[in-house]
């Protein structure tokens, strides 16, 4: 899986390992999340107010976040196909105990795929029952441009997060605000079309 260190971000909370996941696991994991979107596809998500996401989306597990005009939630099934999610694989629950220092798995991984200029505006994670659990995040693909603020407003930062990086948002930064601004199109060859896969586990409920 890889053992890259952990790198001291400078913002209290805010996890990042650069390389946690070498090259063999990625691709292992790229194989697992397409195999999973064969039975749970990727759909067009839009908000409450109607806005379609630019991103396509799909989840993992026990549970899966969706959104749109009923609000944001979590819920045991697709959207669309009404059955059930598909597990989470093994190697995610793996890195969730390695790094994660919750006892407790996750129950839903998010899984989102960026292309053609999809971005995500600045949100903070706060659909879960309990918000002091910890949301990890695994990047695949094409490098991504991170945008990260403290909760509750102030000047935010950009970080660089490329295929095989993993991050955290735990204590004080459980709750920041963070996005995507854009992705470095072409800077991996990992996802089959190109672009980002980024698979964002939680406890949701």
């Amino acid at each position: 899986m890889g053992n890259a260190t952990e790198i001291d971000t400078g913002l209290d909370g805010f996890r990042l390992w650069p390389g946690r996941l070498g090259p063999d696991c990625q691709a292992e994991l790229v194989e697992a999340v397409l195999s999973a979107i064969e039975v749970a596809p990727l759909y067009a998500p839009s908000t409450p107010g109607g806005r379609p996401f630019s991103v396509r989306m799909t989840n993992l597990g026990p549970l899966g976040w969706v959104s749109d005009r009923a609000g944001y939630r979590y819920q045991p099934t697709h959207p669309v196909t009404g059955l059930a999610w598909p597990p989470i694989p093994p190697q995610l629950l793996e890195l969730w105990h390695a790094l994660s220092g919750w006892a407790e798995p996750p129950d839903a991984c998010l899984v989102n795929l960026y292309r053609d200029g999809a971005k995500m505006g600045l949100h903070q994670d706060r659909d879960e029952a309990d918000l002091k659990a910890p949301v990890l995040s695994v990047s695949l693909g094409d490098t991504a441009m991170f945008r990260i603020g403290p909760p509750n407003g102030g000047s935010t930062r950009t970080i660089r997060l490329s295929s095989g990086d993993v991050c955290a948002l735990t204590g004080p930064a459980r709750l920041a605000r963070h996005g995507i601004d854009r992705i470095i199109g072409g800077s991996s060859r990992l996802v089959p079309g190109g672009g980002r896969i980024n698979l964002t586990l939680r406890r949701a409920g």
